[in-house]
């Protein structure tokens, strides 16, 4: 398996279940937050199609843009319509990327006033692997708001059942 391939497949996996912690998300308590300086619960879920669409085409643009971003849309159920189609045309975006493009340097700024590059593929695995931090801080907004957690890499309290990661 390539690094592509292996990309895609995790991407795809982590997709499946971050949505998955986002539908048990009691839907009128988007405004949670655990404290004041913490992001909204609607503002923290917003985060991850953003979050997608800012690694995917700026790899794919060879530029990250952090402008002209989408507004979050005023309830749940449309932030994960948003974020399912979202993640279908990103993938779709991904398909015929080569090892090459993989490869390529972008510019991103490392440090306020400090800019340097990121390969193309660390920036799309970044932004995998920082989804599954905010979705463990997400996890922790759902226990927090009265919701199930359900299982992510294996069994939860609420969910003690589930299968396992592997």
């Amino acid at each position: 398996m390539n690094e592509k391939e292996m990309f895609l497949k995790t991407w795809e996996r982590e997709f499946q279940t971050t949505f998955k912690v986002l539908k048990a998300y009691p839907a009128n308590k988007l405004d949670f937050k655990p404290h004041e300086r913490s992001m909204s619960a609607g503002e923290l879920a917003w985060s991850f199609p953003m979050e997608d669409r800012m690694a995917v085409h700026g790899a794919v643009n060879g530029r990250i843009n952090f402008e002209n971003s989408p507004k979050p849309p005023a309830t749940l159920a449309e932030m994960l319509t948003v974020y399912e189609k979202e993640h279908k045309e990103l993938a779709g975006k991904l398909k015929n990327f080569s090892e090459t493009d993989l490869n390529k340097a972008i510019p991103y700024q490392m440090e306020p006033g400090k800019m340097g590059e990121i390969r193309a593929g660390d920036l799309l695995w970044f932004a995998v692997m920082d989804g599954v931090n905010h979705r463990g801080q997400f996890a922790v907004y759902l226990r927090m708001a009265g919701g199930k957690v359900p299982a992510i890499y294996g069994p939860s309290a609420d969910e003690p059942n589930a299968a396992g990661f592997f």
